[in-house]
């Protein structure tokens, strides 16, 4: 599939990174990790997610609208994927419905021995002005532990999902 450039990106050096192996073929991986839909599952701060604009499938240009929520906070995005390879790469850039600029989410996929092994990477690209409103609105000061610590929850529970094994949000 067609990739779109990565635009120029608040940070240079992404805020966030994990990775697992996972006893699963890449195009397994692949298919739960470009659907945002079954991924709400087993991610900490999204709870929901729905496709929007009148896509259904993850493709380059596709949106889909996020709801999050951190405690008692809750908050709404709109993400448009900007990489879709099966079995390789899948990425999406976030936004507020508002048009400010949020993040960028690299899920990167390559086989290791019978399994998978799949890397995680997110960039911050929130405008400086907006950081105090962030903050405000999802009740986060520091965006890059909390991010760095939910990525490592939710490739425990994409492992666990992956593998057949009993798993809990």
């Amino acid at each position: 599939m067609a990739t779109k450039p990565r635009d120029s990106l608040t940070y240079s050096e992404p805020i966030a990174t994990g990775e697992v192996t996972i006893d699963t073929g890449p195009e397994q991986v692949y298919r739960l990790v470009s659907d945002p839909v079954a991924m709400s599952e087993c991610t900490e701060e999204l709870r929901k997610a729905r496709w929007i604009r009148g896509a259904t499938e993850a493709r380059v240009g596709s949106w889909f609208a996020g709801s999050n929520r951190n405690g008692r906070r809750r908050w709404v995005t709109h993400a448009e994927i900007v990489e879709a390879e099966p079995g390789r790469r899948f990425a999406y850039r976030v936004r507020t419905p508002f048009f400010v600029p949020i993040s960028r989410w690299e899920y990167d996929i390559v086989p290791e021995g019978d399994g998978s092994r799949l890397t995680v990477t997110n960039w911050l690209r929130v405008p400086p002005w907006f950081v105090p409103l962030a903050i405000l609105i999802t009740g986060e000061p520091d965006r890059a532990g909390t991010n760095q610590a939910n990525i490592a929850t939710t490739l425990q529970r994409v492992k666990a999902r992956l593998e057949g094994r009993e798993w809990h949000r």
